[in-house]
């Protein structure tokens, strides 16, 4: 005769084994770890005058902003200007050829911006990130007498 106690048990051994072998599996469906890695951003510029002059230089204050911090995050900026002529750089790096990218090393940076000629300036700049996301910023400034 057999055992009443062994046998209760091993069905519930059984049933338990069985919920948890399921419960394993479903919970195992995807092949991959799902990790957010690409945060889009906003670009934020303080104000800048409306008009220069000519050799005059002005200061952009620009800040990237982020709704989370990844750390392999990279930026790069490139410019077209379309009316005017003037230099663009970073601090006192070389200026910015148009259309060419240049890496930003940090999210809050300034450009200065130098006319060239005395009429109206209009560029524009992109700023992109490594992930796929791109802002466009659009500068304009009249000549100053």
């Amino acid at each position: 005769m057999k055992n009443p106690i062994n046998t209760k048990f091993l069905i519930a051994f059984k049933y338990s084994l069985a919920i948890l072998i399921s419960l394993v599996f479903n919970s195992c469906q995807d092949n991959y770890l799902e990790i957010q890695q690409n945060f889009p951003f906003e670009v934020s510029v303080m104000p800048v005058p409306a008009k220069i002059q000519e050799d005059e230089t002005v200061e952009i204050r620009i800040s990237l902003l982020t709704a989370s911090n990844f750390s392999g995050t990279t930026y790069s900026i490139r410019y077209f200007q379309y009316e005017g002529n003037g230099k663009l750089q970073h601090y006192n790096d070389s200026p910015y050829l148009p259309n060419d990218e240049y890496p930003l090393p940090d999210k809050v940076f300034r450009l200065y911006y130098t006319s060239a000629s005395s009429e109206s300036h209009q560029f524009t700049i992109w700023i992109k990130d490594n992930l796929g996301n791109e802002r466009k910023v659009e500068f304009e400034f009249e000549n100053a007498p």
